[in-house]
């Protein structure tokens, strides 16, 4: 799965840097081509007359070569990568790239880079465990990084406990895995609604709801990286796709979105029903801002088009149709009822009961309930990582 894959390896000012010669030769072993990219500490550590001859192409350290001016395009690197493998990586390092700070060659080819990252942390234990290098682990995740968690063991202070790098070849594995679940949806079409609806209750105030769309925009992402096309029907958010095999269809009414859920339904194989849809519009928007006054005003409301229910009725043999509820109240109950009611395959709980879960956040934490009374039950999670969830689980369907 790494034949002719293009990885770029950081490396950074770690003992355990005496592991990268092993791993570029694993790499190469399987076919991918890998540029070394060096922090001025790792050369402490390592020396590029090493990595060179086993990778077959020359160390990457500083933004200029010295005796030719030579300029090393991080830009550039970042366009031509397929992935990037951060290994080691130290306390210093992971801070510099959760916060931004490009003073070396590899943080700024971090922030240039196009493709997946991969992180392989490697500290003592005190180290790995403070609060400022888990809040930094959990800034990574949250941009989309992939942290290839540290080993326990004897560690170089002599102590024993996590923060030893993985393996080599156990960094190579996941990276063959991860390489090889990239085509699983491939040649697959996947319709994700995602964010709020705004129903109008005249020119300036609408009905609307607290959802950001972060979830849904995960799982048009994953789904992309896993090789589906993807139709994102998406309501108001401040939210940009990244992958070039999203299209994006901006709405933002209830109505708006079961016209273009409709549209385009009968063309995929999955339906993923993330958005937090209105269940009621005003009946008799006003063509004109209401006035203020202190006596107030009725306000009509009549029943939106359920997306889930009518989809439900046309769902094809083959096709795969996925709910969300959000709870507050005997959640499990009311959730297999919608599943039931509206012939999904399986469908995603959370609950605003659970902290770090529900709208705005950057985390969720999710129950996966399937028609036979099944219940898979998630940790809290990155909603990157709650989006490989349920497509790992999708893919069984499928």
């Amino acid at each position: 799965m790494l034949k002719g894959k293009k990885i770029v390896l950081g490396i950074t000012g770690s003992i355990a840097a005496y592991k990268s010669a092993y791993l570029v030769r694993l790499l190469v072993r399987k076919g991918a081509e890998v540029q070394v990219v060096m922090t001025p500490a790792a050369r402490e550590f390592i020396t590029p007359v090493t990595l060179s001859p086993l990778s077959g192409k020359a160390v990457i350290s500083e933004f200029f070569t010295a005796n030719s001016g030579l300029w090393h395009s991080h830009v550039d690197l970042g366009l031509w990568a397929d992935l990037m493998l951060i290994a080691p990586a130290t306390a210093s390092t992971i801070g510099k790239m959760a916060n931004g700070i490009a003073d070396n060659m590899l943080i700024t080819t971090y922030l240039s880079m196009k493709a997946p990252v991969f992180v392989a942390p490697a500290m003592d234990l005190d180290m790995y465990r403070h609060p400022s290098t888990t809040h930094n682990l959990e800034l990574l995740k949250r941009y989309g990084n992939h942290i290839i968690e540290p080993a326990s063991g004897e560690l170089a202070s002599g102590l024993e406990g996590k923060g030893r790098m993985e393996e080599p070849e156990q960094i190579v594995a996941q990276l063959e895995r991860f390489f090889s679940a990239q085509l699983d949806l491939k040649d697959k079409k996947v319709l994700i609604t995602a964010g709020p609806t705004y129903e109008k209750i005249d020119p300036v105030r609408f009905i609307g709801n607290y959802s950001s769309g972060k979830m849904a925009y995960a799982l048009a992402e994953a789904c992309a990286d896993r090789g589906a096309r993807v139709e994102l029907i998406s309501g108001p958010v401040a939210l940009q796709t990244r992958h070039p095999a999203i299209h994006r269809t901006d709405v933002e009414t209830a109505a708006e979105m079961y016209e273009a859920c409709m549209h385009y339904f009968s063309a995929v194989d999955v339906a993923i029903l993330c958005a937090a849809v209105a269940d009621f519009s005003p009946e008799n928007p006003r063509p004109s801002k209401i006035k203020s006054n202190k006596e107030g005003f009725g306000l009509s409301l009549k029943p939106t088009k359920d997306i889930a229910l009518n989809l439900g009725n046309v769902k094809k043999p083959g096709q795969v149709l996925v709910g969300f509820a959000l709870e507050t109240d005997n959640e499990i109950e009311n959730a297999r009822a919608k599943m039931e009611r509206k012939k999904l395959d399986f469908i995603v709980l959370n609950s605003l009961n659970d902290q770090g879960a529900g709208f705005k956040a950057d985390t969720n934490k999710i129950k996966i309930l399937e028609p036979g009374g099944k219940v898979l039950d998630f940790p809290l999670k990155s909603k990157q990582k709650v989006a490989e969830d349920i497509v790992n689980h999708l893919i069984t369907k499928l």
